[in-house]
């Protein structure tokens, strides 16, 4: 009995002895199974981290090529609005022009139509200024004093006044070197008083209106 229960501890401890190896090589086989499980996991984790990183610089330059795209469009767009307003301006800029032009041009216009006017009309009063000078000088010494010739003299006064006013003003005569520009020669006498192409006399006094010449004087010219 004593050999048998030996030969059974034995055999116990023979089987204990080769589980516990088998036991021991398991371990180190599941470690190291675990192991390359992880560094599998830390190379696709880093080659995922990779990949994530290449595609957000992929991002990264798709969405600087589309901004330039934008910015470049957005530069043209902004040098065809300037081309425009360039445009514009020019065109406002010659229409102001045009307008200047055609305003002076009416007020010119105006202006010599108010001349032509004004000076029609007082080529017409004229006839009338020589009729009070003639009147006034036939008016008798003796009654020079009276109503009638001191009524005619204010009205002449007035007259001229006015005439002055819009620019009238008499042409000297006498005494003058004949000036063709605004005298007229009717008559020539020998004086040797007088030098040579002197006005001796007027018989009819001439008018300026402003710097034209409304009508010439007619004068006696000495030789």
């Amino acid at each position: 009995m004593a050999d048998e229960r030996k030969v059974e501890e034995l055999n116990q401890e023979a089987e204990t002895g080769c589980e516990a190896p088998e036991s021991e090589a398991a371990q180190a086989e599941g470690a190291a199974e675990t192991s390359c499980e992880e560094e599998a996991l830390e190379e696709e984790s880093g080659q995922e981290q990779q990949e994530d990183a290449q595609a957000a610089e992929d991002d990264a330059d798709a969405g600087r090529e589309k901004k330039g795209f934008f910015s470049k469009k957005k530069d043209k767009k902004e040098e065809g609005y300037k081309a425009q307003i360039a445009e514009l301006q020019d065109k406002v800029m010659r229409q102001m022009a045009e307008f200047e032009n055609f305003r002076k041009r009416t007020e010119k216009e105006k202006s010599a139509m108010f001349e032509t006017g004004a000076k029609s009309v007082i080529e017409k009063i004229l006839p009338v200024v020589d009729n009070f000078e003639r009147g006034l000088k036939s008016i008798p010494e003796e009654e020079q004093g009276g109503p009638v010739a001191s009524g005619m003299e204010m009205i002449y006064k007035q007259l001229m006044a006015v005439l002055t006013d819009l620019g009238v003003t008499p042409i000297d005569a006498v005494g003058q070197e004949f000036d063709p520009e605004f005298h007229n020669a009717v008559m020539h006498v020998e004086d040797g008083e007088l030098g040579e192409n002197v006005i001796a006399e007027e018989f009819q006094k001439g008018y300026k209106y402003k710097d034209a010449v409304l009508r010439h004087s007619m004068v006696k010219v000495a030789n």
